[in-house]
């Protein structure tokens, strides 16, 4: 049997054409109605947001890669090429000021600039211990994506001009400059990894990492892009020993606590018996 790459119940364009690239490849691929595992799926793959993976990811066994939470903190500044503090919402609803706020690795707070802290979420809506990432306000005159694998880039796209929708190959200047700050970065990184960087008062910087079982791939060469997702959630069985460090945390287990799953946590999750739900759109492989 080819393995199998899960998707979520609704797809983007980005999501359709990856599903596309994994079925000729010879993958198959199951579309889930709904968030609940439905009895007997099994899967070594997915494609999907944060919250659909948390829910099926580890009964799955399935492993899932991203940057540790203060990632982007812990970067020296002239990489960054601005002020970036992580710490508890509930610290960050102290603060007077304009800043730039996002979670560090999923989409629980609108990754947005908030006049002020009164302007976040409060306590009836999110966890008080829940980790943000407070950064200084910047603007970049173009934004690009990495897909990077093992250290290296993999393919490509520029996504964003002076804060528009902007999808091109990038030029050979930003391919350089962007390979060598990969290459510098990647101990500190899974080896399966997207990471946006932008030009700041043109010198090129990072922007943030994302999971690549979670991006989009823009103008990249989605069958390029493929090996790395396939990478960046696989069976836990093949997980790299240097990524164990990198493994998503345990849904309910807080990030600000620095808690990872084990290798032993996710083979004993995919024992849990699945819940019932709707069929699955099934996509045998090509052959």
């Amino acid at each position: 049997m080819p393995p199998t790459l899960l998707l979520p119940p609704h797809l983007t364009a980005s999501a359709e054409a990856v599903r596309a690239a994994t079925e000729a490849r010879g993958l198959t691929t199951v579309q889930l109605p709904t968030f609940d595992l439905p009895e007997g799926i099994a899967a070594e793959h997915l494609h999907a947001g944060p919250t659909f993976t948390d829910a099926v990811a580890p009964s799955l066994g399935i492993a899932c890669l991203e940057a540790p939470p203060t990632w982007l903190e812990d970067l020296p500044r002239e990489v960054v090429g601005r002020t970036i503090t992580a710490m508890p919402i509930l610290d960050a609803w102290t603060l007077r000021y304009p800043a730039f706020i996002k979670a560090p690795n999923d989409k629980s707070l609108r990754a947005m600039v908030y006049t002020d802290g009164t302007r976040l979420p409060g306590a009836d809506a999110v966890d008080p211990d829940t980790l943000v990432l407070v950064a200084e306000i910047v603007s970049f005159t173009a934004e690009f994506r990495l897909f990077a694998l093992d250290g290296t880039i993999h393919t490509s796209s520029q996504y964003a001009a002076r804060g528009r929708r902007y999808l091109a190959p990038l030029a050979d200047d930003v391919t350089s400059a962007a390979a060598a700050l990969i290459r510098d970065l990647a101990e500190t990184l899974p080896s399966a990894i997207v990471v946006d960087v932008g030009l700041l008062d043109d010198r090129l910087v990072v922007i943030e990492a994302n999971a690549a079982w979670a991006s989009g791939t823009y103008a990249s060469d989605v069958d390029r892009a493929l090996d790395v997702i396939l990478r960046a959630a696989g069976p836990v069985a093949g997980l790299l020993r240097r990524d164990e460090a990198f493994t998503r945390p345990v849904p309910g287990r807080s990030s600000s606590q620095g808690m990872r799953r084990t290798v032993s946590e996710l083979a004993h999750a995919a024992t849990v018996a699945p819940r019932e739900s709707p069929p699955p759109k099934v996509r045998p492989a090509r052959r």
